[in-house]
């Protein structure tokens, strides 16, 4: 699948984003084949982590991967176009309230309902799944935490959770992180507002620093999760606050010594495809892991995708449609939708993979977001453009 050229001048050139869903089908495939034929080469790269207090926390390949991944978007964030964005009070209201107020819950109700209810038999009701004891905990084997059970598993304490709670927290972790990446690539070919797209993109990453953690610990902890408060914290600020930090720092000095020309033209140039070789690596290392998992029961992805693409689908629309309700012109209603409908997968894979570890159903249920964003994210793009004529246009 490629990504449509609705007209001339909104189409992608580039091959890693015109043929995305390629890239990431192949680059799964080829983890699951490592997996599979060098299990020690994927068990190593799983063993460079960063340790506190005899703990595994940040997982080295992964964190450069999500660092590669996220600085050139928060790069590209003009702050000082942020600081106008109350000009435009309602689209930058109806994003904030959508993703912060709605989706976080509606995703943990969807999932509950079909993870833990409508296919928890076809998961397995007694399946298991070991799990990272949260940051700075020390029990003893057989204690209980949440709905785990403390084990020794490679002479390292692990929790033993039900799988579908697994699930369940990856599903929790998307839920909470709207995205600031590629939905600049499907504001821009619904013919949204740039400006708005990427003045939302600073609003989000900036809010993730502060509901990210508080909410991501409440959500987990609802569903009988274990809670890490510490590693969400050093999450946020390894995966959104460092990238966004060494953006804005950047950012400054090269305009300062090089000129916009320059960076428009030349280093943003360099930068296309960064985020994606990026992203596409992390899906090597992922499903390295889970490659046993996948071809001994490929129906998991099937069971972990169907509720994503309900709650893509179900907040679209109350986006769009809250969007109709105030009046919002065209330009600003399809990035408005789609901000919510889309999500921050990589700071969801980073953030599962720290506190649950890389071979936890959390972190495959984040990988999973990805598999089926593409495609449905290009869908409601499609939607959006024939529906355009329901909204008023941009005034000239």
């Amino acid at each position: 699948m490629t990504l449509p050229s609705f007209d001339n001048h909104r189409k992608l050139t580039n091959s890693f984003e015109r043929y995305l869903t390629l890239w990431v089908t192949l680059c799964i495939a080829a983890g699951i084949i490592l997996g599979k034929l060098a299990p020690q080469v994927a068990k190593f790269l799983d063993s460079l982590t960063i340790s506190v207090n005899g703990s595994p926390v940040i997982s080295i390949p992964i964190a450069i991967c999500l660092f590669f991944m996220m600085y050139p978007i928060m790069v590209k964030i003009d702050f000082a176009e942020v600081l106008k964005a109350g000009k435009s009070l309602k689209p930058v209201a109806l994003t904030l309230f959508v993703n912060w107020a709605v989706k976080p819950f509606t995703m943990y109700a969807i999932a509950l309902l079909f993870l833990g209810v409508l296919f928890r038999g076809l998961i397995g009701p007694e399946a298991t799944d070991l799990v990272k004891m949260p940051f700075g905990l020390d029990l003893p084997v057989g204690a209980s935490h949440g709905a785990g059970t403390v084990v020794l598993h490679e002479d390292v304490k692990m929790l033993q959770v039900p799988l579908w709670r697994s699930y369940l927290a990856g599903c929790i972790l998307l839920g909470i992180a709207p995205c600031t990446a590629m939905v600049l690539v499907w504001g821009y070919l619904a013919r949204g507002n740039d400006g708005h797209t990427l003045v939302m993109v600073a609003i989000n990453s900036l809010t993730m620093l502060f509901l990210y953690g508080p909410l991501g610990g409440f959500l987990l902890g609802v569903g009988r999760l274990p809670v890490p408060w510490q590693a969400l914290l050093l999450s946020i600020a390894i995966y959104v606050a460092l990238p966004l930090v060494a953006g804005y720092f950047s950012r400054r000095w090269i305009l300062a010594h090089k000129g916009i020309t320059w960076f428009s033209e030349k280093f943003l140039h360099i930068l296309t495809p960064v985020t994606i070789v990026a992203l596409l690596i992390t899906l090597v290392l992922l499903f390295s892991f889970k490659g046993d998992v996948i071809l001994s029961n490929p129906l998991t992805i099937l069971w972990i995708a169907i509720p994503l693409f309900l709650q893509t689908m179900l907040i679209f629309l109350i986006g769009y449609g809250l969007a109709k309700l105030l009046r919002l012109n065209y330009a600003d209603a399809a990035p408005s939708a789609m901000i919510g409908a889309s999500n921050h997968f990589e700071v969801a894979i980073a953030t599962a993979t720290m506190l649950f570890g890389l071979s936890s159903g959390a972190a495959l249920a984040t990988v999973v977001g990805v598999l089926i964003e593409v495609p449905v994210m290009l869908w409601l793009v499609r939607i959006c453009v024939s529906s355009s004529h329901w909204f008023a246009k941009e005034p000239a």
